[in-house]
């Protein structure tokens, strides 16, 4: 059997490509794309919160939220670990990004100007995360697969701890209630765009699907994000800042207005409010801990050579 006769015969079964077998190259590259793709936005989407750890207002909501950016930090190593496994090296993928040269998710270049803010995005941001990644689970890629398992267990608890900010805050006096209701109201549709573009201007999606990287299309996330989110804006009593959102009876799902599409590509191509602070601060960042690195890499081979020497 062929090399492109076997990776065809494993997508067909619906079983996991690993490193070793034979992939198309189109195939690699579409994976080092998605996967540093959300590498990147998982280190960035460290900023938006970390603003806010120092202005937390008490103790156990600071812990909470040291927790979650710890996390997305974790996430980000696990998923350059899977991008290595395509042969290719985090340093390069990382002086991609700080060239402007790879792409992190949009919804991170917007501010948090309010504690609310972070509460919206725990519920919001993370629940458009773990519609889009749950599906990733089962993706064909198996390093990708596995990664994905850990990381969506961890954003559920984001979600949940989202969530709950929220219900505190909707139950809590009238300025505390107006506050969760802004920060939906400027959040609602950055969350609703995540999903990415119509599917009819989605130039990977169609591949993507066929080579069971993807389960499900854009328009698809974006329909079980809205039907999922709907009633939890009941429960909280704030109301979903979109006047064309309806039950469709027939569907069997909310029927929903349109998404501002030239805001999302005046985002995605640099004009977002914060694009250039949050690459200058990952830049600046990535520079301040070059000493960490090299000392660790000092470490690691003074340990792999007094290992050698004993074992000569």
């Amino acid at each position: 059997m062929s090399p492109e006769d076997r990776f065809d015969a494993l997508i067909e079964a619906d079983e996991r490509i690993e490193p070793t077998d034979p992939m198309p190259d189109e195939y690699r590259r579409t994976l080092i794309r998605q996967i540093a793709q959300h590498a990147h936005s998982e280190i960035i989407g460290m900023q938006p919160e970390g603003n806010w750890i120092t202005r937390a207002p008490s103790l156990r909501r600071k812990a909470v939220l040291l927790a979650k950016v710890q996390d997305e930090a974790g996430h980000g190593l696990y998923l350059y670990g899977a991008a290595e496994t395509l042969g290719v090296d985090r340093a390069e993928l990382l002086d991609l990004l700080h060239a402007g040269r790879q792409r992190y998710s949009s919804i991170f270049n917007y501010p948090t100007l309010t504690w609310a803010d972070v509460g919206a995005i725990g519920w919001l941001v993370d629940g458009a995360a773990i519609m889009n990644q749950i599906p990733l689970c089962r993706c064909s890629y198996g390093p990708y697969a596995r990664a994905m398992v850990r990381i969506c267990k961890e954003e559920s608890f984001h979600q949940r701890q989202g969530f709950e900010l929220m219900l505190e805050l909707s139950q809590g006096t009238e300025s505390q209630r107006e506050m969760a209701q802004d920060a939906l109201n400027r959040w609602w549709w950055p969350s609703v765009m995540m999903f990415g573009p119509p599917d009819v201007d989605s130039p990977h999606t169609e591949r993507s699907m066929a080579w069971g990287i993807k389960r499900f299309t854009n328009d698809e996330l974006r329909q079980r994000f809205v039907d999922q989110t709907v009633p939890q804006a009941d429960l909280l009593g704030l109301e979903i800042p979109d006047p064309e959102l309806r039950w469709n009876e027939e569907r069997g799902s909310y029927d929903f207005g349109e998404p501002d599409w030239g805001e999302f590509k005046r985002v995605i191509s640099g004009g977002g409010l914060c694009n250039r602070q949050r690459l200058a601060t990952r830049v600046d960042a990535h520079e301040d801990g070059a000493w960490v690195r090299e000392a660790a890499a000092a470490h690691a081979a003074k340990v792999a050579a007094r290992a050698a020497e004993a074992a000569a």
